[in-house]
């Protein structure tokens, strides 16, 4: 059984499916999708029962961008910080500071036996500043 941090990614990988699966439909030759998603669903698949895919992640959701650049903005950021690797490619250096300090205070509580909502950590992270809108 994964941890909460971890079923938290496996929920974004399920979005992710969808909206592939989404762009597979409407494809004239959808076949050619078919043998993604099948390693995708099985990247799911082994998260849910707590193997480390780490390396699969990485080349997955790297493919996506690849594969389908129409859909990288959909492409959920948590997911390039937590397989990392090749997906840190896609994420500017200011992201990913930011992503190692979330990492840093999540390491921090779990030492100190404290919850964390990495979810609400990471709205509170990237939200923006009040008073610094375009002008």
């Amino acid at each position: 059984m994964p941890d909460t941090h971890t079923q938290h990614h496996i929920v974004l990988l399920q979005y992710l499916r969808q909206v592939i699966q989404t762009l597979a439909e409407e494809d004239l030759v959808p076949e050619e999708h078919q043998g993604f998603i099948q390693r995708y669903d099985e990247l799911i698949a082994q998260m849910q029962r707590g193997d480390d895919e780490r390396y699969l992640g990485q080349e997955l959701v790297s493919q996506v961008f690849q594969r389908y650049p129409q859909i990288a903005h959909q492409v959920p950021r948590d997911l390039l910080w937590f397989f990392g690797g090749e997906c840190l490619h896609f994420m500017p250096d200011e992201e990913i500071a930011n992503y190692q300090l979330l990492d840093e205070r999540r390491s921090i509580a779990l030492e100190r036996g404290e919850a964390f909502d990495w979810d609400a950590e990471v709205r509170l992270m990237f939200m923006p500043v009040a008073g610094q809108g375009k002008h």
